[in-house]
């Protein structure tokens, strides 16, 4: 079993819109729409990918969650929005209306820090309901810095102790030294995207990253369409870890923490 903890799509009248206006230093390899990361997934032999549903603003918030909410869940796991503008109420009941299974945060494309005020009772609701994934490090040529850098992402986890967390790319885009000071060895949940490849960084880091935070709470991610799932399964795979390692960190490890057994 292999799942993708991290890809984006959005409906396919604003998908191609949405992708203009992403990352202007990453070549998209997908077309970002559900039936572009279904044909990315059978080439790749991907059996579930999280889709992330990112709002912008709090009146985005509820049409996110429905879209994400509505996908086809033989293929798609869908993960919500919450934003700061809603209060901690509003932003639940949208969660469990549309039946979503996470929540996905993005300071920089949210336009809110990390440990925004606002955010601490969202954050405090979703203890023990919601995991969420996190955007953590720099954005092209913006600075992390008071947004979403690895020092705040380590404070929040001692804030929300038992908020289920896995932070994107390896604790820190762009960062692996500081992630490796501040959030590997966290009790959090580390993936493994790093667009436009895993490939990019030193199998050496990777390896060292992977055992000082353990195997177990490692786990695969593409960042589909910012990079190609087939490539990113090949850059874990030429990692040179163990069968049951790999089989871990592949499948396994996000399988355990969202109740996924098959």
């Amino acid at each position: 079993m292999i799942l993708d903890a991290h890809t984006h799509i959005w409906p396919d009248a604003v998908a191609k819109r949405a992708l203009a206006g992403s990352v202007p230093d990453l070549k998209p390899c997908g077309d970002g729409t559900a039936s572009g990361l279904k044909q990315s997934m059978d080439a790749a032999g991907v059996d579930r990918s999280i889709c992330l549903a990112v709002a912008n603003h709090g009146a985005a918030v509820d049409k996110a969650n429905k879209f994400t909410g509505s996908l086809d869940p033989q293929s798609f796991i869908g993960f919500g929005s919450v934003h700061p503008e809603l209060s901690a109420e509003e932003n639940l009941e949208s969660l469990r209306r549309h039946h979503v299974k996470g929540v996905k945060i993005h300071p920089f494309f949210q336009n809110y820090p990390l440990d925004d005020p606002r955010m601490t009772a969202v954050f405090d609701a979703l203890q023990g309901e919601f995991p969420v994934i996190i955007h953590v490090g720099s954005i092209s040529t913006a600075s992390s810095a008071g947004v979403c850098s690895p020092n705040m992402l380590a404070d929040l986890t001692k804030r929300f102790p038992k908020l289920d967390i896995i932070a994107c790319h390896f604790g820190g885009y762009r960062q692996i030294e500081d992630a490796f000071e501040s959030v590997i060895g966290l009790p959090v949940y580390l993936d493994t995207s790093w667009p436009p490849s895993l490939a990019e960084l030193d199998p050496k880091v990777v390896r060292e990253a992977i055992y000082k935070h353990g195997v177990d709470r490692i786990v695969f991610a593409s960042d589909w369409p910012m990079a190609d799932q087939k490539r990113e399964i090949q850059a874990i795979v030429d990692l040179g870890l163990a069968a049951d390692e790999q089989e871990q960190i592949l499948g396994k490890n996000l399988g355990r923490l969202l109740g996924i057994t098959s």
